[in-house]
């Protein structure tokens, strides 16, 4: 029992570390961030654009970036974090996810006097916690987006049929809409402000956002400039397809639901009734934890919960 309260303890303090640091770098550097990616995403290169250091870059980060040879991924990292809207960049979340993943590898191996498999699960769910936070904030933004983008759409059709350029009609949705859209909108504007052709912006924004819909949005623009074309009625017949295809989305999730909670029951459902029996009678289970075959049926049951939950979401998981 002992050994579970130190693992839950450990991942809640690298919880508790991952907010905090993410706290401090959030609140000093919001403004300079959107200032800085405006400004390197519309004009710079990625690796020309100048930077304004932030609080993490003075001490182990520096360290960090002239010595891990994972710089290339922090820099890969930069899309991704885009994408979230998280204002970090790739080798500050690199650090974070380190810290996350040594504190209660470190934690629970220094409690029980030397590394065991408990800890390196601690070490492991530690650093899965940034991915799978960068992972949930990049579904919900994209989820936002695709609920907004056909209303935007109609929005800058009309403002096309009222007499109003292209950017134009842009600037309007961008006022009057919501974010993300507005703020992806706006972004995109300035840019274009800023010398960069309307092509390469409009295709910039849509890898940033990551939307299918998007995508499509971008495609018609760029053909129509390119041989001309009545844009207001396109925008018209692509807010209708997306429309018609979320409706499809809406049935199929209401026809799917029964099965993804059965494959969410099905994966929770031990992990319940071995914290259960842990709790009122650790001995019971105690085998499993010390004795060789116990683990090996432990990583067995573990990986066998993973494959199924995995089926289960492929299988309930249909494209439209």
């Amino acid at each position: 029992m002992a050994m579970v309260i130190a693992a839950g303890s450990f991942i809640a303090v690298s919880s508790l570390v991952f907010a905090l640091l993410y706290l401090a770098v959030y609140r000093r550097q919001k403004v300079a961030w959107r200032l800085d990616r405006v400004l390197a995403w519309g004009v710079l290169s990625a690796d020309t654009a100048p930077t304004t250091p932030s609080p993490l870059e003075n001490g182990l980060l520096a360290w960090l970036a002239r010595h891990l040879p994972g710089t290339k991924l922090a820099r890969g990292l930069e899309l991704e974090l885009q994408k979230a809207d998280i204002p970090l960049k790739g080798a500050e979340f690199l650090t974070i996810n380190i810290l996350t993943c040594l504190l209660p590898l470190i934690g629970i191996s220094f409690m029980n006097g030397g590394v065991s498999a408990l800890a390196l699960v601690g070490g492991l769910s530690g650093a899965l916690l940034p991915r799978l936070y960068l992972l949930g904030r990049q579904r919900s933004r994209l989820a936002r987006f695709n609920a907004q983008i056909a209303d935007a759409l109609v929005l800058t059709a009309n403002s096309l049929k009222a007499g109003y350029s292209f950017l134009q009609a842009m600037e309007i949705t961008a006022r009057e809409m919501q974010p993300p859209i507005s703020t992806e909108f706006a972004r995109a504007l300035k840019e274009m402000n800023l010398g960069m052709p309307t092509e390469e912006a409009l295709e910039a924004a849509a890898k940033r956002i990551g939307s299918d819909d998007f995508d499509l949005v971008v495609t018609a623009v760029i053909i129509q400039r390119q041989v001309g074309g009545n844009l207001a009625r396109i925008l018209e017949n692509i807010a209708e397809t997306i429309r018609e295809r979320v409706r499809i989305k809406g049935e199929i999730k209401t026809l799917t639901a029964q099965g993804r909670i059965s494959g969410l029951i099905i994966t929770l459902l031990p992990v319940g009734i071995g914290l259960f029996i842990l709790a009122v009678n650790p001995g019971y289970l105690q085998t499993l934890f010390i004795h060789p075959l116990g683990k090996l049926m432990l990583g067995l049951g573990f990986a066998g919960q993973i494959f199924g939950m995995l089926v289960i979401r492929k299988i309930v998981d249909i494209e439209v």
